[in-house]
């Protein structure tokens, strides 16, 4: 058996490493082999068109053999798809003019250069074909959870790899703000986009897409997963608190209590999951009044005005249930108006006439106070000048987003509305005890001039 040359063995390696490292099905690695021996050929000849290239992967090896047509020696134009007829009668002495030789090309004998561009375009090849394959992949599994193990933690991402070794992205925007993460142990996310620049698939994964939530309900909850109850709408602040309206066409089934479970045994594992983010779940109606009321809850509402038009609801409550209509940070009151889609205002509904002078709405102050500032205070669920007084001032100042001097400012002008009320109704009350010192002092000096 002839000892192989140098090229060959290094050539046969090439060939070798791609069939057994890359795992491919066997259709797709022939087709990539054949174009990466075609793209050198053509390299090397101008053209491939009339060479044949046979890769057999189950062996191992591969044959490359050019076609050529049989002119006379004086006759050729193009030595790479014509031969002459002397040069032809040396592979085989019965070769006439005009037919076709097929002659066996030894790859290895264009030496080194062209094994390492043979590399080249197979390393080029399967690297996009990856590529592609990876984009195909994940685009179809957009809004689904997958698992993945932590990689390496940055600050402004995670990166998390599959059971395939390919990389996924966790963006800080995208991770609950409570995430904790450590090497090496299994995460779960959505795939939110996959973005493929210059043939380079980056798939981005998100734990914060109301998605998320919906898929863990999908798996911890089977009667959503059978179509026996619709999830209709989530919102959800990450991490803090979510609301969830469903409803089932099945009278039977309560949707609220199934989504909840046994002492609350199917919600427990998501809350865990999404790092104890607390899940309110309502019934859900069309009736947008009643949706207002639900989604609101735990407060009790007196009663709702809407604005179908501009999509705003007015709500009003007693005094002791404005905060928990508002909730924590605000949270209740913009979970329900994303639920819902309305912007909604909460207004205190004191009892009595007198009562009613003593409040004063934040828009009465708009000539004093700029509107843009009334408006981030009334964000916060904050409509009347007494309420704003009685919030702390701190989460004044971190939830509506103003610097200190602004709220003080706002709190000083609040105030002194009150401050005049309160010296105006001292000054009468003054007067009034004045005139009654005085009519008693009349009365007196009458009695001491009329005895009688």
């Amino acid at each position: 058996m002839p000892k192989k040359n140098e090229n060959e063995e290094s050539l046969l390696s090439v060939f070798s490493y791609f069939i057994e490292n890359k795992k491919i099905d066997r259709t797709t690695l022939v087709s990539v082999l054949e174009d990466s021996f075609r793209s050198v050929i053509q390299k090397i000849y101008g053209s491939d068109e009339n060479f044949k290239v046979i890769v057999n992967p189950d062996k191992g090896d591969f044959e490359i053999y050019r076609n050529r047509i049989v002119v006379e020696d004086d006759r050729i134009i193009n030595e790479n798809a014509e031969i002459r007829l002397s040069e032809a009668r040396k592979i085989d002495e019965d070769y006439e003019v005009g037919e076709d030789v097929s002659e066996k090309i030894n790859f290895s004998d264009f030496g080194r250069r062209a094994i390492l561009n043979l590399r080249q375009a197979m390393s080029s090849k399967l690297l996009e074909l990856e590529h592609n394959n990876l984009y195909s992949k994940y685009a179809d599994k957009i809004g689904t959870i997958v698992s993945a193990e932590v990689y390496q933690i940055w600050k402004r991402e995670v990166l998390l790899v599959d059971d395939e070794g390919n990389e996924l992205h966790l963006p800080k925007s995208e991770q609950i703000p409570n995430d904790f993460f450590r090497k090496g142990e299994p995460t779960r996310a959505i795939v939110l986009k996959v973005e493929n620049l210059n043939n380079n698939p980056k798939i981005i994964l998100s734990r914060t897409a109301p998605e998320f939530l919906l898929r863990l309900l999908e798996q911890e909850v089977p009667e959503i997963g059978d179509g026996l109850i619709t999830v209709c709408k989530i919102a959800r602040i990450p991490g803090e608190r979510a609301k969830i309206a469903v409803e089932s066409y099945n009278e039977r089934i309560d949707p609220v209590g199934a989504c909840v479970g046994v002492r609350g045994s199917r919600i427990h594992g998501i809350v865990r999951e999404l790092r104890n983010e607390n899940i309110d779940v309502i019934n859900y109606t069309t009736n947008t009044k009643l949706f207002i009321t639900r989604a609101l809850s735990p407060a009790k509402l007196s009663s709702i005005q809407l604005d179908e038009v501009n999509m705003k609801a007015e709500v009003y409550l007693d005094p002791d249930q404005v905060s928990l209509a508002i909730g924590k940070n605000g949270h209740n009151i913009k979970l329900a108006s994303m639920l819902t889609g309305y912007t909604i205002d909460v207004f205190r509904e004191v009892q009595g006439e007198e009562n009613n002078e003593e409040d004063v709405y934040l828009d009465s102050f708009r000539d004093e106070i700029d509107g843009w500032i009334i408006d981030a205070i009334k964000a916060l669920g904050y409509t009347t000048a007494k309420g704003v007084l009685e919030a702390p001032r701190e989460m004044l100042i971190e939830k509506a987003d103003l610097e200190e001097d602004t709220v003080d400012d706002v709190l000083r002008i609040l105030s002194a509305e009150f401050e005049d009320d309160n010296n105006a109704s001292n000054a009468e009350e003054q007067n009034a005890d004045d005139e009654d010192d005085e009519e008693q002092d009349n009365t007196e000096e009458q009695n001491v001039n009329d005895p009688e």
